[in-house]
């Protein structure tokens, strides 16, 4: 059964912003809270300062970008995080865009796939047997973390194309989706996923999407609601390239044009209350395990109140 999660609409400048949408998790039916990557709160700080005011909910990292810390930090993040909340933790990492990864490390991964698999490698081997003794190419590790005992762990990559999403079959307990259509999910995504799970002779894992939605309204208008949500993802070649290859031709400018694509080719959903339930139905009937209802553009234009009121209706109507 398709479980719903809450994505965190913003970013966040004080922790004590966090505390509505922790409560939202822990007094519906939605599963998870979870956070992107954030350059002003960070996410794990973040998630831990929203457990030491009370909200002790279960939370997902997706994804936060392998450039930013070492894997031993990375798992010593995670862990840390499990602790404070005392619930269980999807930690997502992923490579991130050329350009930042230049940005950050003089040059950029020559293999992101191989940088990924290198990283899991060591974070699994820090939590799930306390040492590692590894050499990569990207990452090497050399050491162990104190025992201690948590609540569970699962390790996300974040997954756009095919080869990632083998890889993610390969290593991970969970494939971490964003702008992804549902019917892109079903004939590339979980045939990947499928293929680098068997691969390796392990399960398939999980599948989560991060679905940009809003409920449609006489106030709304649906281009810039795109817009608003995604504008910066839709010129970045990496999502251009995927949406390519789901059918949506984008120009790359974020324009009106782009946003009707966008539309079209359901990678943002719009529509009444039945129509959405309709389309998420779409992702439970492919076999997607969990989906971040993603209100962002509702945020960014009609603020906090706007975007906490469809949060609740659509997990009322999901459950």
């Amino acid at each position: 059964m398709t479980a719903y999660s809450v994505l965190v609409p913003f970013l966040p400048r004080r922790p004590e912003q966090l505390l509505p949408y922790a409560a939202l998790v822990e007094w519906t039916a939605a599963r998870r809270l979870w956070q992107g990557q954030a350059m002003l709160i960070e996410p794990f700080q973040g998630f831990a300062s929203a457990a030491g005011a009370g909200f002790r909910v279960p939370t997902g990292v997706g994804v936060t970008l392998m450039a930013l810390r070492h894997p031993y930090e990375a798992a010593h993040q995670v862990r840390s995080l499990a602790l404070a909340t005392g619930e269980p933790v999807v930690a997502g990492f992923g490579p991130g865009g050329r350009q930042f990864q230049e940005s950050v490390l003089s040059r950029p991964y020559a293999s992101p796939l191989t940088a990924s698999r290198e990283y899991l490698t060591i974070v699994r081997g820090l939590l799930e047997q306390g040492a590692v003794d590894f050499d990569g190419e990207y990452f090497s590790c050399h050491g162990a973390m104190p025992p201690a005992i948590h609540p569970r762990v699962d390790l996300g990559l974040g997954v756009l194309r095919a080869g990632m999403a083998r890889l993610a079959g390969e290593v991970a307990d969970v494939g971490i989706t964003w702008l992804t259509p549902a019917g892109y999910l079903r004939d590339v995504i979980l045939p990947a996923l499928r293929e680098g799970a068997s691969r390796a002779g392990r399960q398939t894992p999980r599948l989560t999407a991060m679905v940009p939605l809003a409920l449609a309204g006489p106030d709304r208008d649906p281009e810039k609601l795109v817009l608003a949500s995604n504008a910066a993802h839709m010129q970045a070649p990496h999502y251009i390239d995927m949406l390519k290859k789901a059918g949506i031709e984008l120009a790359g400018d974020a324009s009106v044009a782009d946003a009707k694509s966008m539309l079209h080719g359901k990678a943002f959903l719009y529509g009444g209350l039945e129509e959405i339930r309709a389309e998420l139905d779409a992702y439970r009937e492919i076999g997607v395990d969990e989906v971040i209802l993603n209100l962002t553009g509702v945020y960014n234009l009609y603020g906090p109140q706007a975007a906490m009121a469809d949060l609740r209706k659509l997990l009322a109507a999901a459950a």
